[in-house]
């Protein structure tokens, strides 16, 4: 093992940005070889160091060096990557069974995810949970859900949309590079109109006129009678961090009450407590008829689900939903620690914390810096949007440049958006703030290089 006495004698991970090699170091280097002997080319990689520990705001790769996180595994190690309660609990459940299948042999840790599910998703009406492993599968479910208990068969989606990689969930995404190009032909029935987006909407829109603009278009070319569902990122996540304007997501929802069709939050990478809200619907009061999870949801153990109200979930037949693997009792383990770890540490209030640290920061980079277009997000999801100076034209190519540098200098940031111009930042809600403040700096230090 590799790393400081400190962490060799306690296993936990300095609390510091450490660089010793170049990075990737030859021992990632040589992995990376090994990788490509072996590793399908199709998975793509954003930073090639090999990690060996991780935990709070770090991730220590296997030559020593020590890396600043600001994308916890894309959103889903919430609670930090290592967080004892989850250890604790997964290490327990290990030792007594890890799988039955609960659609052969149930067992409680199955039933008492639903039941923090319940309580913890927006909505005071009786609700209904499934679990599944990841959020493509969870998506996929909801859409069958809706339709089931519906009886229609059209589904609304939206510009920038990112729902999954699935032939169905493709279907629903919008972007086509990286995840749809050559994959087709994709499910039908699925129909995608303009998002609240205002950075690049005409001046002054608001979040109701931009709801208009979009469900004019349903009523139009879908026809509101045949729409099972609108499914919708309450701020969209690899579609660039996009925060729809105020309005738009009460006016979609109030259509879907009015019309019979179900609104589905996907609160895959928004979820557990990442916006400063437990989920992002509850900024605005928006209750969901179905909400799909992933990601923070098990503290980095495949774990998804579907909630709903009652009466939606329930009218599936029996068997029309499971998986072998869904609800795995360790991934459930896991998520009851998770999820009582965040109510312990207030992790909604740390994602309010770090969002308060992090965009006076980011707006002071735009001053400074015509390319950055747009500073934008809630809580620990925020991002900058970059351009080429006094246009909306997008500027991909400085984005590159911007996280390479960084990536360079040991602060993991990752890049998202349609036009692949977005830098996204998402710290885990435990990272000390000495070292958000400290990958701030690199990343103004990256900007100052262009």
């Amino acid at each position: 093992m590799t790393g400081t006495a400190t962490e060799r004698a306690t296993g936990a991970p300095a609390q510091e940005r450490r660089l010793v090699t170049a990075l990737p170091g030859p021992r990632s280097q040589a992995l990376l070889e090994r990788r490509r002997a072996v590793v399908s080319a199709g998975v793509g990689t954003t930073l090639p160091v090999f990690v060996e520990r991780a935990g709070g705001g770090v991730l220590v790769d296997v030559d020593g060096n020590s890396l600043i996180d600001f994308g916890a595994g894309i959103a889903v190690v919430n609670v930090g990557n290592a967080a004892p309660r989850v250890v604790d609990a997964v290490q327990a459940q290990v030792a007594d069974f890890t799988h039955t299948c609960f659609m052969v042999t149930p067992y409680e840790g199955y039933v008492a995810v639903c039941e923090r599910l319940a309580e913890v998703t927006p909505g005071s009406y009786e609700k209904r949970s499934a679990l599944f492993n990841s959020g493509s599968e969870a998506v996929e479910n909801a859409v069958k859900i809706a339709r089931h208990a519906t009886g229609r068969q059209a589904v609304v989606v939206f510009d920038h949309a990112y729902h999954g990689r699935t032939n169905l969930t493709m279907a629903l995404t919008a972007k086509s590079m990286p995840y749809k190009h050559r994959f087709g032909p994709f499910a039908g029935e699925v129909y995608r109109v303009p998002m609240s987006y205002p950075f690049r909407d005409p001046e002054g829109m608001t979040g109701a006129e931009a709801a208009e603009r979009a469900l004019r278009q349903v009523e139009v070319q879908v026809g509101a009678g045949n729409v099972a569902a609108v499914l919708i990122e309450p701020v969209q996540g690899e579609g660039g961090f996009v925060v729809p304007a105020p309005g738009f997501l009460p006016a979609v929802s109030a259509w879907c009450r009015e019309n019979g069709a179900l609104f589905v939050a996907d609160e895959i990478q928004t979820g557990f407590c990442r916006t400063g809200d437990w989920f992002a619907c509850e900024d605005e009061d928006v209750v969901p008829d179905l909400v799909t999870t992933a990601k923070g949801i098990a503290g980095g153990l495949p774990l998804a689900a579907v909630t709903g109200r009652a009466e939606v979930m329930d009218a599936v037949h029996a068997g029309g939903l499971g998986g072998t693997y869904g609800g795995n009792p360790l991934a459930c383990a896991a998520a009851l620690a998770s999820i009582e770890t965040m109510r312990e540490l207030d992790l909604a209030g740390a994602a309010r914390a770090i969002g308060a640290a992090m965009l006076p920061r980011l707006r002071a980079l735009q001053e400074r810096h015509p390319v950055v277009g747009d500073v934008r997000g809630r809580g620990a999801m925020v991002a900058l949007e970059l351009v080429r100076p006094g246009t909306l034209e997008p500027d991909a190519e400085t984005t590159q440049r911007v996280a390479r540098a960084c990536h360079a200098e040991g602060l993991v940031v990752l890049t998202a958006g349609t036009y692949g111009n977005v830098l996204r930042f998402l710290p885990p809600l435990v990272m000390p703030e000495h070292l958000l403040e400290e990958g701030l700096g690199i990343l103004e230090g990256a900007f100052a290089a262009l």
